[in-house]
């Protein structure tokens, strides 16, 4: 942790959440094996995490200097479903399958998140909240990921996929694993949106001392910035499970071995459908289907083209960023752009998300903003709308989406296709 302004009062606390059961419960380590040390594994790099004593939750200047925490560990009290982990201090460095994991929209993490805010959470990496977590970063991510165990710094990118910070959205975190000395500014925070159009600040939900909290931050924090790593939950899926929320799964890449000749599964067909949305319907003449052919091929590699990719990268089998493109509707369509140069807008047809981000320029984002002013949504304006995606822009579409009862991640002032289709509608 660094250096800055001082703590002027508590945490936020968001009042439409209850509070959890302010008790807590102290097992003497944080380590079920009883031991506080931990052997760490990032990367190739191994070195040995010496705790030692256990971290006063004393309120100390914010932000601390520090945040200790403890190794990987089971839920203290009553397991969530499915096997416990296996209680060992020594993490491993390989990714955990997608198929194993909780499924979970960015909406319900923001909210666990903030539950612990509205409880104010005193930190420690000794004791146990009253839904199991460990009361340090670590423990606090583990919580709003709805993991099945307690894990650490050295192992929260094993359930994630790492992402550029411009795709940063609610419910990704910001890391920051320090391998010669992890109980040493090592830290993690949640990302809750961004203050601003500028994208230098964001809102921080964060358990440090003396308490769990809310706050505007800058990016992507108050020291060791550049070292800070964005990730996102490979369980994630986009909409809402209360219902009225855009319901479309953002499918994690399933690894490249479901791709290329003789594959045949139904992660194929959904990179057919994919790609036929993006203007590569002409290599196909029937499908798109589950078994790997040489349209899927042609088709992929004038996708990764589009995007100004050569050589390997351009080679027809869809990798990790090849695939977020697609199922974020990011980048260049297949023969079209996502600038200002790019299709016309006169369908009403949802484009994908990737026309509506900071940076954007083309004929959808006018369209939306006359929509919106037609609509009664567009008070944020001061000149315009035109085709220039702007924080107005995002501020219209999320009272729109508020307006349909939508709250975190599914308010985003990001339109996907639910908020288009009801917008047109």
């Amino acid at each position: 942790m660094g250096t800055g302004p001082a703590r002027t009062g508590p945490a936020e606390a968001d009042p439409a959440v209850l509070p959890e059961q302010a008790t807590t419960r102290s097992v003497g380590s944080a380590d079920s094996g009883g031991s506080a040390g931990s052997v760490e594994s990032a990367g190739s790099v191994g070195s040995v995490d010496s705790v030692g004593s256990a971290a006063s939750a004393a309120d100390t200047p914010w932000p601390g200097p520090e945040t200790p925490q403890g190794g990987r560990g089971p839920l203290h009290g009553a397991p969530g479903p499915g096997p416990d982990p296996t209680p060992i201090s020594v993490p491993t460095t390989s990714q955990v399958s997608t198929e194993t994991l909780r499924r979970t929209t960015r909406a319900e993490i923001v909210n666990r998140a903030k539950k612990w805010v509205a409880a104010q959470v005193p930190y420690s990496m000794e004791k146990y909240w009253s839904d199991g977590y460990r009361q340090d970063c670590s423990g606090y991510i583990s919580m709003a990921w709805n993991l099945r165990s307690n894990e650490w710094t050295g192992s929260l990118d094993r359930f994630a996929e790492r992402i550029g910070r411009t795709e940063l959205q609610p419910g990704d975190i910001l890391l920051f694993h320090n391998p010669a000395n992890p109980t040493r500014g090592s830290h993690v925070t949640i990302f809750g949106g961004w203050t601003d159009y500028t994208h230098t600040s964001y809102i921080a939900y964060e358990q440090t001392k003396p308490r769990t909290r809310k706050q505007a931050t800058p990016m992507a924090y108050w020291e060791n910035s550049d070292r800070y790593v964005p990730y996102r939950y490979k369980g994630v899926v986009s909409g809402s499970t209360g219902g009225g929320a855009e319901p479309t799964v953002a499918t994690p890449f399933p690894g490249a071995g479901k791709f290329g000749p003789g594959a045949d599964n139904a992660y194929v067909t959904q990179l057919g459908q994919l790609l036929v949305e993006r203007g590569g319907r002409k290599f196909y003449s029937q499908g798109p289907g589950p078994k790997w052919g040489e349209a899927d091929r042609r088709a992929t590699q004038a996708f990764q083209l589009a995007q100004g990719w050569r050589g390997a990268e351009a080679d027809g089998l869809p990798g990790p960023h090849t695939w977020r493109l697609l199922v974020a509707g990011g980048g260049k369509d297949i023969g079209g752009s996502s600038g200002s140069s790019g299709p016309s807008a006169n369908a009403t047809r949802f484009p994908g998300r990737g026309y509506f981000r900071p940076g954007q320029s083309n004929a959808y984002v006018e369209k939306l903003g006359k929509q919106l002013v037609k609509r009664g949504f567009g008070k944020h304006y001061l000149s315009g709308p035109g085709p220039r995606w702007t924080e107005a822009d995002r501020r219209n579409v999320e009272a729109f989406q508020r307006a349909q009862g939508w709250r975190g991640g599914a308010a985003d002032g990001y339109p996907g296709p639910e908020t288009w289709r009801r917008l047109f509608r």
